[in-house]
């Protein structure tokens, strides 16, 4: 109604708006009129919702987001064949969803939470192809809960401010999310994410918005972590190559690469060396490590096999150990993936820190029994978080 009424207010209210809040939505597509559009049946929801998306992308926010709907097809036959009948049934979706936001609160964590459980959801269902983009909660926790302590003192606890936090392999973003919810609103100045998936790259940047992520808070970029093709990170200029407090990751377990003669020089690598083409785990990690700060903390989740296995993968983790840079090793139970059985465990690492002290925690046996997963209790998380606090650490060498 505004709008209809002050034409020619409408240009400032939204320079006002941006600034304050990053975004405007125009009152037409708007969740309330879509819904009213719905109830009434109204024949052009089909149309309105198509250029709702293309305006959202392109005009909402300072910065443009690009392709965040691109996946959905809203001339897809599953909803039927031709206009009429495919607007007929958005409006039948859409009705059913509004009725059931009416019965709860709708401000952005209920919503982002919302977002959060329907990932999850279906990830469940999704079998071997949730790995790609779903970190189960539990464990985003003990990640979170690693890298936002002290990493010289971590005895004194968390940090009470992190520059930024860096996830190459971010998928739908959980993980960035839960260290940002860990560190609060204003913990975190920025948010780094790298995804190859398409459909998993805009979920991660729609979860950011729905969580009240600020667009100036977050980059999301939609690329090839191994090949790193993303230009913010090729800068060669060591004094301008960013580096991050906290860098989490749940790549791809045992990932087949095709590494190239030119990645043997690659930065990332040329001090370690390649990891073989039927591992990429190594890979990811050195990517990972490369880019933290001298004074941060990496966490990444792999799995056991990256501890015992030899050859090029063995001579990596040495010169990882004989530097110093392993600081605690984490031993998970098995089946707490929805996309792998295998047990898994995490690695932590410094660049500074006391050479040859590796704290290893075995928490194998720590877990409830679930009917198709095992799940890890907040007993079971606060006690390896607290362990990770410890200043009792092992020498590892002969062990790893």
């Amino acid at each position: 109604m505004w709008y209809a009424q002050n034409p020619g207010d409408t240009a400032e209210f939204e320079k006002q708006m941006r600034r304050k809040t990053h975004y405007v939505i125009q009152p037409a597509y708007l969740w309330g009129s879509i819904a009213e559009m719905a109830r009434t049946q109204n024949g052009e929801l089909l149309h309105t919702l198509q250029k709702g998306f293309d305006y959202i992308e392109n005009e909402s926010f300072a910065s443009t987001f690009g392709g965040l709907f691109s996946e959905i097809n809203l001339n897809s036959e599953k909803l039927g064949k031709g206009y009429t009948t495919q607007n007929a049934k958005l409006c039948t979706v859409i009705k059913a969803i509004a009725e059931g936001l009416a019965q709860f609160s709708t401000d952005k964590d209920t919503l982002g939470d919302a977002y959060e459980y329907l990932i999850g959801q279906f990830a469940a269902g999704s079998g071997k192809k949730a790995g790609e983009f779903y970190t189960p909660q539990q464990i985003s926790s003990i990640l979170s809960g690693i890298v936002t302590l002290d990493s010289q003192e971590p005895a004194t606890g968390k940090k009470k401010q992190l520059e930024s936090v860096f996830d190459f392999a971010c998928g739908s973003g959980s993980l960035l999310l839960n260290v940002r919810h860990r560190m609060g609103p204003h913990g975190i100045s920025k948010i780094f994410g790298q995804e190859k998936n398409i459909t998993t790259y805009n979920l991660a940047r729609m979860n950011m918005l729905l969580h009240g992520v600020k667009d100036s808070e977050f980059e999301i970029y939609h690329g090839d972590t191994l090949t790193n093709d993303w230009d913010l990170l090729r800068e060669m200029n060591p004094a301008k190559m960013p580096k991050f407090d906290a860098v989490v990751a749940n790549p791809p377990f045992s990932y087949r690469w095709e590494p190239t003669e030119a990645l043997g020089e690659d930065m990332r690598f040329k001090n370690y060396g390649l990891a073989p083409k039927s591992a990429a785990d190594f890979t990811f990690l050195l990517h990972g490590f490369h880019f933290l700060k001298p004074e941060g903390v990496m966490a990444i989740i792999l799995p056991h096999g990256v501890l015992f296995r030899g050859g090029a993968e063995e001579r990596i983790r040495t010169k990882l150990l004989k530097d110093g840079h392993i600081d605690t090793v984490i031993g998970l139970p098995a089946n707490l993936f929805f996309s792998t059985g295998i047990p898994v465990c995490i690695l932590v690492l410094k660049k500074c820190k006391k050479p040859d002290d590796v704290l290893f925690i075995n928490a194998a046996e720590h877990f409830e029994k679930g009917k198709r997963q095992n799940r890890l209790l907040p007993e079971h998380i606060d006690k390896i978080i607290s362990s990770s606090r410890s200043l009792e650490k092992l020498n590892l060498i002969n062990v790893l």
